[in-house]
């Protein structure tokens, strides 16, 4: 009589962010900290900071000095996601990255023009509110505002945003509430271990993020 295999039993979302976490301090040597969760209340997910209109539900940090408690340490990490295992995972930025923050849209049109030109890649992270994320170097808060204007625009009218020292993102596998899960559009791997320069993306990034603002523009007139 044969054996019968059994499916794996999926992991819980607590265990699956853990995963993650611990996945992101080892392999990736990135700092973590953990931040608000989501609380199922009256048929809704409300952010457990208890803010009715909190700007981002269950993917903000917990305290103001978040900083000093990103570590690298794996077995911390265990320790911090033990203790709350729905935690969002939170990535300081100005450590190990920065990322460059563009519409979805534009992020979309321009990695496709990056890989027509062959441009080394990082990781590419799509967030819920339809932005995208694309890791860089340290220093590009420093340096992307002047690359911008000697490509002929002003950050903020094209709605590129650096992340920097001082700021986070939300990592996968992360949810914001009601509006699904931070999702990988280029995963890390040891091929993307080595990031490039924001000066490496920054014309593509900018021209993309132009056009949609130019569209947008002519949308509302």
């Amino acid at each position: 009589m044969g054996v019968t295999e059994t499916a794996p039993i999926p992991k819980q979302r607590g265990e699956q962010l853990l995963d993650h976490a611990v996945r992101y301090a080892e392999e990736r040597h990135w700092d973590v900290f953990p931040g608000t969760w989501l609380e199922a209340e009256d048929g809704k997910e409300l952010c457990s900071c208890g803010a009715a209109d909190c700007a981002a539900p269950g993917a903000h940090p917990v305290m103001q000095g978040w900083a000093a408690s990103a570590t690298g340490s794996a077995t911390t990490v265990r320790r911090m996601w033990q203790k709350q295992p729905r935690a969002s995972i939170l990535l300081p930025t100005g450590r190990t990255f920065d990322a460059i923050d563009v519409p979805e849209t534009a992020g979309f049109l321009a990695l496709a023009r990056m890989e027509r030109m062959e441009l080394t890649l990082g990781p590419v992270a799509l967030t819920p509110d339809l932005r995208m994320l694309f890791f860089v170097l340290p220093g590009a808060g420093a340096k992307v505002p002047d690359l911008v204007r000697r490509l002929g625009w002003s950050p903020s009218t094209i709605d590129l945003v650096t992340r920097a020292e001082g700021d986070y993102v939300a990592a996968p596998p992360t949810r914001f509430g009601g509006r699904g899960a931070v999702q990988w559009a280029r995963r890390p791997t040891p091929a993307n271990r080595w990031l490039p320069d924001a000066e490496e993306l920054i014309n593509p990034l900018a021209y993309a993020c132009g056009r949609e603002a130019a569209a947008a523009r002519a949308r509302r007139a």
